[in-house]
């Protein structure tokens, strides 16, 4: 086994685990979050916070470096522009967000962990990933 897949298990095993402790994988409190004119619950903004808290300055340094701490090359997005398929691609998540309660490393978790809808949501992503793929392939 390489060191990328040892630190690779490591980091998703590590993000799970924040996951289900921050209570991301339960979409009745996803849902919460999102019903900002009910029954509110602002607790996973202090989530999303600690998460920016941590990246933003990991992306500051990993901008002025070529290679990670592993050795492997570092890809940043590089886009910047704002398209329709930017756009579309959002709406997308937003919606499939609201209506099922998991993005997609939630969804992931939850279906690990048996859970129905999870499992569900899983697969459905799985169809869209699918789709995409092969109508971007008819593109080319």
């Amino acid at each position: 086994m390489s060191k990328y897949s040892i630190s690779a298990f490591i980091a998703g095993l590590i993000f799970s685990f924040g996951l289900l402790l921050s209570g991301m994988a339960n979409p009745e409190k996803v849902l919460g979050f999102l019903d900002l004119f009910g029954a509110w619950d602002p607790s996973l903004a202090l989530v999303m916070g600690g998460a920016i808290a941590v990246g933003l300055p990991l992306f500051t340094v990993a901008k002025k470096r070529a290679t990670s701490v592993l050795g492997a090359p570092i890809q940043l997005p590089s886009k910047r522009e704002i398209d329709r398929r930017l756009i579309l691609g959002s709406l997308a998540f937003g919606i499939g967000w609201g209506l099922a309660g998991f993005c997609p490393g939630p969804g992931i978790v939850a279906a690990g962990a048996l859970k129905s809808g999870a499992i569900v949501f899983a697969l459905s992503m799985i169809a869209g990933m699918w789709i995409f793929y092969v109508l971007e392939k008819r593109k080319a």
